[in-house]
């Protein structure tokens, strides 16, 4: 059972969840359970306790952590909820859910300490408000500001590897496919597809007819199905 160290007098709490879109590790499921967890543990010091009361649960998905503080919806609406319930408590599943930027972490504490509440981490990163606490929060922070900036060195690298090996690095263009290492080759068939679109926009025809005689010819989308508009549409925003 996770213990908290927080006071049982401060009985109300506002809680955030973010994920990335890139993130797995930690889903919002998970991290409501284990805010679940904590708001109904005992405190560490005591067998007299009160569950700490959720007032609003704020969420911002595929949000990254780097994200700045403005920008992020969910996190506001948190902010703004501590002030307006007077709870006593931001809380989060993990800190790095908070933040993987030392900057955006002190501010969003800082703002938060304006209504009076501090942030808490259900995983217990340094909650406590001694020097000690301190010291593990910035800690905790700067590891995940680290973290971010490593992955992020390694993709690059990476995707600069296989350029120079002539690989594509991102999405297949329409009128391609690429082989077993990943090298473009032109797809006839595609690259035709899209040259009678042309032609037949060319000739005044609508996207919607256009669709129709793809179909009506046999032409189907790499997914087996009947091109649409949207794909229509891409296909005339390339050059021939």
């Amino acid at each position: 059972m996770v213990k908290r160290s927080v006071d049982p007098k401060l009985a109300l709490a506002v809680a955030y969840l973010r994920v990335s879109t890139d993130e797995q590790r930690l889903g919002l499921e998970a991290q409501r359970a284990a805010i679940e967890a904590w708001a109904t543990a005992p405190p560490t010091w005591t067998a007299s306790w009160t569950p700490i009361a959720i007032h609003s649960w704020h969420t911002d998905e595929g949000v990254s952590g780097t994200t700045p503080v403005p920008d992020r919806p969910g996190l506001l609406a948190a902010i703004a909820a501590v002030g307006a319930s007077r709870a006593s408590v931001l809380i989060v599943a993990k800190r790095d859910r908070l933040a993987r930027d030392v900057f955006a972490g002190a501010m969003v504490e800082q703002l938060i300490a304006r209504h009076g509440a501090v942030v808490v981490s259900a995983a217990g990163e340094g909650s406590e408000t001694d020097p000690a606490g301190v010291l593990m929060r910035r800690m905790v922070d700067s590891f995940a500001e680290y973290e971010v900036a490593l992955i992020r060195s390694r993709t690059k690298a990476a995707l600069g590897a296989l350029r120079a090996r002539g690989q594509r690095s991102g999405t297949v263009p329409m009128g391609f496919v690429t082989d077993a290492v990943g090298k473009l080759h032109a797809d006839a068939r595609e690259a035709r597809a899209i040259t009678l679109a042309h032609g037949w926009r060319n000739a005044g025809l609508s996207q919607r007819r256009i669709v129709f005689w793809l179909s009506h010819f046999g032409y189907r989308a790499r997914s087996g199905k009947p091109y649409g508009l949207k794909q229509v549409w891409r296909m005339l925003k390339r050059d021939v």
